[in-house]
């Protein structure tokens, strides 16, 4: 089952260096995706449908597939929100907490979180503040799991269940500090889509360019990985 992700869904500035351009989906882009999974059958699942298919043998739809976004932009407000309410399909978006608190320019707010959160889009962390987590003392890497769960229960009275690692870097004591935290696993940027539950706080991506057409995401989808 894909766990797509994406980043920025909007059209890169003129002078965007080249990783903001790939990772940049424009809206229209964004939109066809949308509408090639809602015609090819694809329904969208959340992390825990995933969590509830491995350890309970709870069914899945047949083309599943999660949606997530790194990073919180506030473009995942602007434009990715409005069309999958559009569309009637739920996203994973994972959050820089320090980030959303200082109110820094270009990425979303609490009260546009709240409003994305009351309309059943999910929440997760991204970190505090967006560092490599690898290699890092226990007392700093407590301080980001506690620190990103902690936001995200004020704001929206939920413990957030699910890490995405900041640029996909992590190792084992990161994964025990957010295991004992209470997460329930966490998400890498490796390519893949085969997943089961020694993998859960590994679970493989596909990741999402902004050249990609809807024609290339129905090519990934098909790939078995």
């Amino acid at each position: 089952m894909p766990i797509l992700m994406y980043h920025y869904i909007s059209a890169p500035p003129a002078d965007a260096d080249v990783y903001r351009r790939d990772l940049s989906v424009a809206p229209e882009r964004f939109e066809s995706h949308l509408k090639y999974l809602r015609e090819a059958g694809y329904q969208t699942v959340t992390l825990d449908d995933l969590l509830y298919a491995l350890t309970q043998g709870r069914t899945l739809p047949a083309k599943a597939v999660i949606l997530t976004f790194d990073d919180g932009y506030e473009d995942n407000y602007t434009n990715a929100f409005p069309l999958l309410q559009r569309y009637g399909m739920v996203g994973h978006f994972f959050i820089i907490t320090d980030f959303v608190n200082q109110g820094r320019p270009g990425y979303m707010s609490w009260p546009q979180i709240e409003e994305m959160a009351a309309a059943g889009q999910r929440f997760g962390s991204h970190s505090r503040d967006h560092p490599d987590l690898k290699g890092k003392p226990l007392d700093y890497l407590v301080w980001q799991a506690l620190g990103g769960k902690e936001s995200i229960e004020e704001h929206l009275g939920d413990h957030p269940r699910w890490i995405s690692y900041p640029s996909g870097s992590y190792d084992e004591q990161v994964i025990a500090v957010y295991r004992s935290a209470g997460y329930w696993g966490g998400l890498s940027i490796r390519q893949g889509a085969t997943h089961t539950l020694d993998d859960i706080f590994q679970l493989k991506r596909v990741r999402v360019r902004g050249t990609y057409t809807a024609e290339d995401l129905a090519q990934l989808l098909a790939l078995e990985w």
